[in-house]
Order: structure tokens, then sequence, then C-alpha cells
């Protein structure tokens, strides 16, 4: 019997609509890397300087619950497509508020930050899973271009993720667009709000060639998986206009309270609110796993390794996610921010993890298959990736103590940690979903997408309290703090490697 196959090949031997989603990922991936560039730096500047003057502890908690909460909505973001809007819609949509959101940070006024912060987040939760799963419908089952067009299509999220920084930190941070504003009768201090509307306007240009490159999806996600039958989608409908208005209603109370006095939130109560909210997530989901009683003992064993591999993934991007907190802090508080002499922005270290993915994952995938039959198993390679990020912050603990008493650093510190940072990743991110969806009972398959954001929101909450300790700690103190935590995390893996492998050779 012959393999079914998508006979289109206009996209580099892909299917057209490739194309579209290829590049609509990369503007929203600009918008996005672009936004989160400057968040941390934006609340910290003085007041004097545009910033909103907020000390780290609370920029810290704000952009750990922005994260985190970026990733937790793609589960209700993929509930929202399947079941009632269908893929393409949810990613339209998810594309507007996005872009919406990043107009609101744009506007000058605390009210348009935390706005836009909200709309970012629902857009992207929205967004993000759906478009994933909408390159999957490109392809026939079986077809064997579906790992090579996701190939082509992770480099579309890399060069969105280079150039974001480079072009929304110029426009934030260079003394050269301040100078021109004020030679425009602006004020000067405005910059950081231009920056924020160049990520609007990358993800404007993707929404734009999405609606016009729509006809070459065909019929891909037009309708939610669970059909067009017009009772279903009528029911599914009402259960989430349910919800919608339970949600609503909850903002409402709280936004009424909170106004009138009644209630008081901070960042770091909202912080915590959300870090109890994972845990019970956490917790409650991997407890209905295992309390389920359909499982073979081949199946729990698998379980076992998915529980394993989400807590290595979790203390990964907790450290790795430091990227856009501490680290960002570091290249603008303690680095000398020159390169043969002339002067760049700090968040354009943003752009060196994209540039060393773009650089070495080729190199990687050429190893792995060169290795053959020697190819790291998925815990090797998760220890692995946590060695490199450890050896990454040890890095930093060096700059740290040459940074004290106010001086700076050559930024090639910050460089060699981004690569090993990124040698990390390229070690554990590839495999790490690969391995859950293997892993998972075919029947839960579906659901172990959101397993993977939900380490990555874990990690990123996390990620996000540790940089609150900015200021409280002596940078070596808190790099060295990172570096024990996560090198003792790569031991500990190295050690399950013999029985995860054991586990994972269970037969399904």
């Amino acid at each position: 019997m012959s393999t079914p196959r998508n006979t289109d090949t206009a996209f580099f031997g892909h299917p057209a609509g490739l194309s579209t989603l290829f590049f609509t990922e990369m503007w929203e991936r600009f918008s996005y890397y672009g936004m989160r560039a400057l968040l941390i730096l934006f609340m910290t500047a003085p007041l004097a300087a545009g910033g909103l003057g907020f000390d780290v502890a609370k920029a810290g908690a704000i952009y750990g619950t922005y994260t985190g909460m970026v990733y937790l909505l793609a589960l209700p973001g993929g509930w929202l497509a399947d079941r009632v809007l269908g893929l393409r819609k949810s990613v339209l949509w998810g594309g507007v508020l996005i872009m919406c959101g990043h107009i609101s940070l744009a506007v000058p006024r605390i009210e348009g930050f935390y706005f836009g912060l909200v709309l970012v987040v629902l857009g992207t939760g929205l967004l993000k899973p759906n478009i994933s799963a909408l390159v999957g419908t490109l392809y026939a089952e079986g077809d064997v271009r579906r790992d090579a067009g996701f190939s082509i299509y992770y480099m579309g999220i890399n060069l969105g993720a280079f150039a974001a920084p480079l072009v929304t930190g110029w426009f934030a941070q260079s003394e050269g667009w301040r100078s021109t504003l004020g030679r425009m009768g602006l004020s000067p201090e405005s910059a950081w709000h231009w920056g924020f509307a160049m990520a609007a306007v990358g993800m404007a240009i993707g929404l734009v060639q999405y609606v016009l490159g729509s006809a070459r999806l065909g019929t891909a996600g037009l309708y939610p998986a669970i059909g067009n039958d017009p009772l279903v989608v009528a029911r599914e409908r009402r259960r989430a206009g349910v919800g919608l208005v339970v949600v609503l209603g909850l903002v409402v109370v709280v936004a009424a309270l909170t106004m009138t006095g009644l209630l008081t939130l901070d960042a770091a109560q909202v912080a915590n609110a959300l870090g109890v909210a994972l845990l019970l997530t956490v917790a409650g989901f991997f407890a209905w796993l295992f309390l389920a009683s359909t499982w073979s003992p081949e199946e729990r064993k698998r379980l076992v390794v998915i529980l394993v591999l989400f807590m290595g993934a979790s203390v990964f991007w907790s450290a790795f996610e430091q990227a856009g907190s501490t680290l960002n802090l570091f290249a603008e508080r303690s680095t000398d921010n020159r390169f043969l002499g002339i002067g760049f922005p700090s968040s354009w270290f943003q752009s060196a993890n994209a540039f060393f993915i773009i650089l070495l994952a080729p190199v990687a995938a050429w190893i792995w298959v060169r290795l053959g039959k020697r190819d790291p198993s998925s815990p090797a390679k998760f220890a692995l990736g946590l060695f490199f990020l450890s050896a990454g912050f040890a890095v930093m603990i060096g700059a740290a103590a040459l940074a004290r008493d106010g001086a700076t650093v050559s930024p090639m510190w910050l460089m060699l940690t981004y690569l090993l940072h990124t040698m990390g990743e390229l070690c554990l991110s590839p495999v790490g979903l690969s391995a859950m969806t293997k892993l998972a009972p075919a029947r839960v398959a579906g659901m172990m997408m959101g397993v993977w954001f939900l380490a990555s929101s874990v990690g990123n909450w996390i990620g996000g309290q540790v940089a609150t300790f900015y200021e409280a700690f002596s940078l070596p103190s808190l790099f060295g703090a990172i570096t024990l935590f996560t090198g003792l995390s790569a031991v500990i893996m190295a050690l399950l490697i013999g029985p995860i492998r054991r586990m994972m050779a269970a037969r399904r």
C-alpha cells in the first residue's frame, strides 16, 4: 500500500501553506521577543528616563507572572481551537489580540501597560499552540516531509527572535533614535514606547500576510476538531460562553474590589497566586494520570518517565529564561556594551540565543545522525542540556565577581554564557516534545503538548521569582546558587539515565 502524500511542493518542496505559517510565526515571534527584550528594562528604568521606576523585586514578579501565564494559557487556547473556533480562527484572533496588546503597551500610561500585558498573554495562548498544530495538518499521515517541514517552520521562529531585539532595542534604547525624537519635538523618554510599537507593527505584518495567504492553507484548520455538526458546535459554544462569563465575572469583581479599596493586590501577591495555581494544576494533572486504573504496567512506567522529564524541563526553563530577566539586567547595568568602540543597546544581547540556534542547529542535527546507534537517549540529552545550562551560569559567577563595585565587564562573558545555554537548549528542547508524544499512552497523546507547555509555564514562573532576588543578593551568590541548582539537577538526571532507559524500553 502506498504512503499517502500531499503532492503540493510549492514552498521549497513543501506545501504552499507552510510559507503562510512560516511568516506568520516569524512575525509573531518578532513581536513576542521584541517586547520581552524590553520588558524588565522598561519596568526598572527610572521615571526620569521614561521607565516605570519599579524595583527589581516587583519587576521580576510581574515578568515571571507574564511569561508563566503566556504558556499556561496555551492549554485553554488549544481547547478553544479544538472545541469552538478551529485552528485557523484561533490563530487569527490570537494575532489580533497580540497586536492590540503591543499597541496598548505603546501608550505611555500605566493602565495601558497592564492591559497590554493581559492582551498579549491571551493572544499568545490562543495563537502559539494552534499554529504549530496547523503546520501538522498540511501533511498527510505518513508524509516523510513532516519533520523537515517543522524544521523549516522553527527556522522562522528563530529568524523572528533574532531580528526582534535588534529592531525594538534600537528604537527603545539607542541614543541615535532618542536624538531624532528630540529634533522632531518629541520626548526622548518616549523611546521605550516606540520599541513596543515596533512589536505591534511586526504582528500587524504577520496578520496581513496570514490573511492574504490563507488560500494556500486550503481547508486545513477551518473547523474545530469536533467537526461542523451544528448541534455539537452549538453545545460547545454554550460551554465556552459559560466559561467566558464566569472568568469575566471574576475579573470584574476583582477589579471593582481593587478600585474601591476593599482588596489590595500587588505584584508579589499575583505572582504567588499564579504559583499556587500552577502547583495545583501540575499536582492535579499527574494525580489524575497516576490514579487512573486503565493503564497497563508498561504504560505506568512510561508515565513515570514523563514526570521525570517534565521536572527536568521545568528546571531547565527556570534557569534558561533568566535571559529576559537577570541576564538582561546584567547586560544593562554591568556590561560594557561596546563592540569595536561602537556602543549598542543592552537589549541586543537577546538576539544571541537565536543567532546561535541558527548557527548550531544544523551541526547538532548532523552530530546526532553521525552518532547513529550511539545517539544519546532522551534522558542523557536532558542531562547534557542541564550541564551546559549550569556551565553557562558558572561563567556568570566570574563575570559578576569582576563587576563588583560598579565595574563593567566585556560583552564576551554574556556571549559565552548564551553560547553554552544554546548548546543546552539544542540537547533538551528538540527531544523533549518528541519524547513526550512517544511515551504517552495513545488515548492521552494529545494532552502531552499541553504538558510540555505546562513545564515551560512552571519554569518561567520560577525564573521570575529568582529575578526578584537580583538586588537582594550579591550577584556571585545569586548566579552561584543557580549554577549549583542546575548542576545538581544534571547529576540527578545523569544517575537516572539507566532506570529511565529501561522504563522507556517497555512495550506499549
